[in-house]
């Protein structure tokens, strides 16, 4: 009876995670609810990642042109991991972490929370990174 208890409490973690294919999938369904949405695309995420948007910063400002590498917050000079899974396989792997990261730097960037459009190609840019 006692491992039956605890079994759900041993699955939980593993619940945590995901595929970065479910997270996008999961910004397509969102899209596709807001109307008139194809498919997500890398260079439109390339694109939105490197240009600025009306503010000081782009995401390459502290991600780097090549996410593939370690990055610097342009603040508070601390390293930041690769953002590219290629180069960092933990990265979009736990959804409330991807939604956390989106939520905080597009509103340094963008000064507005992300559509999951862009959330969803910029997913595609950074997952065409070999």
């Amino acid at each position: 009876m006692r491992i039956l208890f605890a079994i759900p409490f041993l699955l939980a973690p593993a619940l945590l995670w995901a595929a970065p294919a479910d997270i996008q999938a999961g910004y397509a369904a969102e899209a596709q609810k807001a109307g008139n949405f194809a498919a997500f695309s890398a260079q439109r995420g390339q694109r939105l990642f490197s240009t600025t948007h009306g503010q000081e910063w782009s995401c390459s400002s502290c991600h780097t042109t090549n996410p593939r590498q370690n990055g610097r917050h342009a603040v508070t000079g601390k390293t930041i991991a690769p953002l590219a899974p290629s180069a960092n396989p933990e990265r979009f792997t736990r959804p409330e972490k991807v939604e956390k990261w989106f939520r905080r730097n597009c509103r340094d960037v963008f000064a507005r929370e992300c559509t999951a459009q862009e959330k969803g190609d910029v997913m595609a840019y950074l997952l065409s990174l070999e």
